[in-house]
């Protein structure tokens, strides 16, 4: 397994002044209420995404800043909600006033290589401040920018594109879509491929809403513990998992029969490890929310093709911590499996109605992980001319200011798998010692492994 980056990497980065990109022509002046989905609580909050291009000898003389700066006022056209701000109406209902504000863009400079940022590239990024940065005044939920830019070329020819999303407005699947048409037309479309579709109502609450499934990822909770709670001194790490580490695991669970995919058996292996880190109590409970999208998964397809808003649900399993450290792995897979088999049409509808009767509340902090599987995400198809991204994901692990949430990642040669955690800091030693000890990495000698020098 290749050694992550230095921690101690530093490079200055020369950023020309932000600009506010309109949609290149007219667009409707209106005001479009989110769904019911979108403006739940938990989705309040702004994430950070970056994609990191080699140099291609076909693109030479063409700048990555210019080309998707023009392509981006363009894709505006078709997607003009994007440019609009946030407004807050009764009962809290999100809505976008599509007023053409236009998106936050910047033009950016770096004396530093892709190869300076390891191999393979993952995140947490040194000096990402200086990568994305956060203009004054546009880091709000309301009356805020819902996206903003950061092109930023490196000195091998090189690039990186960073932004910022408004989770409210975009899933994963939905961010794509937009970055799909963004790509196609920097590469000379007219139009995207796939015509953007709203139709928001169709993910609101029923009238009258009625709670029809048992939703444990919205239980409130009391924050009792000091050992879960969020403090400014939270460590960030990534994992790569690599072809013998993925053999390893697998093989842990072939005991265990039925079909089980790698995200699923990855994910029981490390929540059982994350949960034995946080040193609870054995009562204490804990839960793993699986983010599950329903998109081509129902009969008939419960959104149109085209749709760019949140298709998502993240039911959550529940046990406690000395049940799921006591178990073997085959506990923790059960528990894996029942949380992504409650993601249905019906259980959709169902958090749509919970949020107009309790007020959008937000998914439960405490001693929660929640999830997300982004390996066939499409993020690291996304194709300005340069090729594919050596790397495209989130740049934290964090979900607003809820630190417990891993993103799992495909790397660019498609050997592995990166994992993003974030944990205390004694916490984070002690999963990635866990760790070690599952796959058999320990040392003999007493030298630490890859994976736990990784967190030191």
């Amino acid at each position: 397994m290749a050694q992550p980056y230095t921690s101690d990497l530093v490079f200055t980065v020369r950023r020309r002044r932000p600009e506010l990109i309109p949609p290149a022509k007219p667009t409707p002046h209106e005001v479009k209420p989110l769904s019911d989905i979108d403006d739940q609580d938990g989705l309040r909050c702004r994430l950070p995404l970056l994609h990191f291009y080699p140099y291609h000898p076909s693109m030479q003389g063409n700048d990555p800043a210019q080309l998707i700066k023009s392509a981006l006022a363009q894709a505006l056209v078709f997607y003009y909600p994007l440019a609009g701000r946030l407004r807050e109406g009764p009962g809290r209902k999100l809505m976008v006033d599509c007023s053409e504000q236009g998106v936050p863009f910047i033009e950016a400079d770096a004396d530093v290589t892709l190869h300076q940022f390891g191999d393979p590239i993952k995140p947490p990024f040194p000096c990402f401040e200086e990568l994305l940065y956060t203009v004054p005044g546009t880091d709000g939920i309301i009356n805020c920018p819902l996206l903003a830019f950061q092109v930023t070329r490196l000195k091998c020819g090189g690039f990186i594109l960073a932004y910022f999303l408004n989770h409210t407005m975009c899933d994963c699947p939905g961010i794509v879509q937009f970055l799909g048409a963004l790509a196609e037309i920097a590469r000379g479309a007219n139009e995207p491929s796939v015509a953007p579709v709203w139709r928001r109502e169709l993910l609101n609450a029923r009238d009258p809403p009625r709670i029809t499934c048992t939703h444990n990822e919205y239980v409130e909770v009391p924050d009792d513990d000091i050992k879960t709670k969020v403090t400014e001194a939270m460590s960030q790490d990534s994992f790569f998992f690599g072809p013998d580490e993925l053999k390893v695991i697998r093989r842990l669970f072939s005991q265990y029969h039925g079909q089980h995919t790698t995200f699923e058996m990855l994910t029981a292996f490390l929540w059982r490890c994350r949960t034995i880190s946080l040193e609870l109590e054995p009562h204490q409970e804990v839960r793993l929310m699986l983010i599950s999208n329903l998109r081509g998964k129902t009969d008939p397809p419960l959104l149109p093709r085209g749709y760019y808003g949140n298709g998502f649900v993240y039911p959550a399993s529940v046990t406690t911590a000395g049940e799921l450290s006591g178990n073997p792995l085959g506990y923790a897979l059960k528990l894996v499996k029942e949380a992504k088999g409650e993601a249905t049409a019906e259980y959709m509808q169902s958090v749509a109605d919970l949020m107009v009767i309790r007020g959008r509340p937000c998914f439960t902090p405490v001693r929660s992980w929640l999830v997300s599987n982004l390996i066939r995400s499409g993020l690291g198809d996304i194709d300005f001319g340069w090729g594919k991204a050596m790397y495209a994901g989130p740049a934290m692990a964090r979900l607003g200011s809820f630190p417990g949430i891993s993103w799992a990642c495909g790397s660019a040669k498609g050997d592995g798998v990166v994992v993003l955690i974030c944990l205390p800091p004694k916490a984070m030693k002690i999963f990635a010692r866990e760790i070690d000890n599952l796959l058999g990495n320990h040392n003999k000698t007493g030298q630490y492994s890859k994976f736990f020098t990784s967190c030191l």
